[in-house]
């Protein structure tokens, strides 16, 4: 992990600086991204950004039709109306206050939005130290590659090697994934 750490340098979450960004716009992203490639999410969020202001009244106006021109999928279409709706009714005001599992809570009552967004949320949106997205791909493979550990216990271990900064971490083993030349080195 230090090497990783020196390659890439910091991590962009608290105590390090981190971009900030509107809740809406975190999420939206997040929701746009889901079970998509990177490059695929990318060119949707591009299309998307391109066709209509990222603001919530907008989105929760813009018709199936427009929106499934950009690219997503009508269940990402309907999320993307109740996120809105949800914004403008003020579910996203205060969560900068709240601790994860509350965040966590809040978001998962939006339908489309699960664990895994809320979690993304958590670490790009608010910049939480800590948080372990079990649940992503990209987090599974890093550890399979630099650690060797692939089932849910062991992950759930390593997890806890890295408390507090377990956001960090998952950064880290996901450049890894990107990176052929990081090495394995078993966990134990």
């Amino acid at each position: 992990m230090q090497g990783l750490a020196e390659r890439y340098g910091p991590a962009p979450f608290s105590p390090h600086p981190f971009p900030r960004r509107s809740p809406f716009a975190v999420l939206l992203g997040s929701v746009v991204g889901q079970q998509l490639s990177s490059k695929a999410a990318g060119a949707i969020w591009r299309r998307l950004e391109g066709r209509f202001p990222l603001e919530p009244g907008v989105l929760a106006q813009a018709s199936f039709e427009d929106l499934r021109a950009v690219g997503l999928s009508a269940a990402k279409v309907r999320c993307v109306w109740a996120l809105s709706r949800f914004a403008l009714e003020g579910g996203l005001q205060g969560v900068e206050g709240l601790p994860d599992p509350e965040v966590v809570r809040r978001l998962t009552q939006l339908k489309g939005v699960g664990v895994w967004t809320a979690q993304m949320f958590l670490m790009f949106g608010l910049g939480r130290p800590d948080v372990w997205p079990l649940l992503d791909l990209g987090l599974r493979r890093g550890a399979q590659r630099v650690y060797g550990v692939a089932d849910q216990r062991g992950l759930e271990l390593l997890g806890e090697r890295f408390r507090p900064y377990r956001s960090h971490a998952a950064w880290y083993l996901w450049r890894a994934v990107e990176d052929p030349s990081v090495t394995y080195a078993p966990f134990g």
